[in-house]
């Protein structure tokens, strides 16, 4: 069915977003012909390593409901460029959920995305795998040197859900959108820089300043001496962050101690920022995940980034993304309208704007150094 609104024609469909997150699987979804929200729930990432056709069954039981969902987008682990999920050859889906063999026989948790990523491809919906920052090319080839991480493909999806925000509260079109994203969540915080709605550049998860969990930027010199004693666990990377500075993984206790790990925290968020500053110089600074929804973090977060902003003279606003989410993270809404952008819903400009149907490549790609071949060789290969 297709309706006019505002001069613009467009179809109306019902879209679906799955985000997996450290803590949780999310799934959202909504009618965008009655605005009805279908989903909006958070399953325990631990219940869904133990059984991923979790998520599935709770897409087949909203269509009974509902009906079929025309377009939904899951989260793809680093990233795969845009493709109908039936299209999904087993390297890519290797590549995006990259683990080492030692990790597959711990049975590492990215275990279950891989899982689901194939039952996606095996099943009868029209759902989509997306690609990370890195497969962008809206992100100039040298800001990516010796990258994998630049944000990971929810990260593409809480970047979408922002652009909708922005264009919405300023009265703007999306490709008029600009802000710095700082997704602050449970394991790690991740900064992506947005100009013209698009994504041109990143600090996130892995390869940006301290989180919560994780450590962020390795020493390489670190790294060196980790590998003299042995292989390094993909587990080690959600250690070594401020809750292991603070000695404990509880928020609520984390932020009440207000101690020099919570000074790190929000000093680190401050800097991610601080680094794209030479991409872009934002109209807006947009916070979003589990920490902010603390109303005590949020305020000393965003008075922390603007007095770094008054230091340099630069009158720029701080607001927290918003959502019509109840449970479900924002990268899950931001999912569910991407999938409609897709399938040409009432946000069909935001999946050209942010250039996405170009995404190319595999997250090596851009790896300098002379074992690149043998990295792409070595995971595209293991078996699922």
């Amino acid at each position: 069915m297709l309706e006019l609104i505002t001069g613009v024609l467009w179809c109306m469909v019902k879209a679906a977003g799955i985000d997996s997150g450290t803590k949780s699987v999310d799934i959202y979804a909504f009618d965008d012909s009655t605005g009805e929200i279908l989903i909006d729930e958070a399953i325990p990432r631990d219940l869904v390593t133990k059984d991923p056709s979790i998520v599935i069954e709770k897409i087949r039981e909203a269509e009974e409901r509902f009906g079929s969902f025309d377009s939904i987008a899951v989260a793809s682990g680093y990233g795969i460029p845009l493709k109908r999920a039936q299209e999904a050859s087993d390297e890519e889906i290797a590549l995006a959920t990259f683990v080492s063999d030692e990790d597959v026989a711990r049975g590492h948790r990215i275990l279950g995305l891989r899982k689901i990523l194939l039952m996606f491809r095996d099943s009868r919906f029209n759902a989509y795998f997306v690609p990370g920052v890195i497969q962008l090319p809206t992100v100039p080839r040298y800001r990516k040197v010796n990258k994998i991480d630049m944000g990971t493909s929810d990260k593409v999806f809480s970047v979408v859900l922002a652009i909708k925000d922005q264009a919405e509260r300023l009265g703007i079109g999306f490709e008029e959108t600009s802000f710095i994203l700082v997704e602050i969540g449970y394991a790690y915080t991740s900064a992506i820089a947005v100009e013209n709605g698009k994504i041109v550049d990143a600090m996130a998860g892995t390869a940006g300043f301290t989180s919560f969990l994780g450590l962020g930027f390795m020493d390489s010199e670190l790294a060196y001496a980790i590998s003299n004693i042995s292989k390094m666990p993909r587990e080690l990377l959600f250690r070594g962050g401020v809750a292991d500075y603070a000695g404990t993984r509880d928020i609520e206790e984390f932020i009440k101690a207000k101690g020099e790990a919570y000074h790190l925290f929000i000093e680190s968020i401050v800097k991610d920022i601080a680094a794209l500053l030479p991409s872009i110089i934002p109209r807006e600074i947009i916070l979003s995940g589990r920490f902010t929804r603390i109303p005590e973090f949020f305020d000393d977060v965003k008075k922390s980034i603007k007095e770094f902003f008054s230091k340099l003279n630069l009158e720029i606003d701080v607001v927290k993304l918003q959502t019509r989410a109840r449970v479900a993270k924002e990268a899950a809404e931001g999912a569910a309208v991407l999938a409609n952008s897709l399938a040409g819903g009432k946000y069909k400009d935001i999946a050209e704007v942010l250039g996405i149907r170009n995404s190319s490549g595999t997250i090596f790609d851009y790896v300098c150094l002379p074992l690149k071949d043998e990295l792409i060789n070595t995971y595209k290969k293991l078996k699922l």
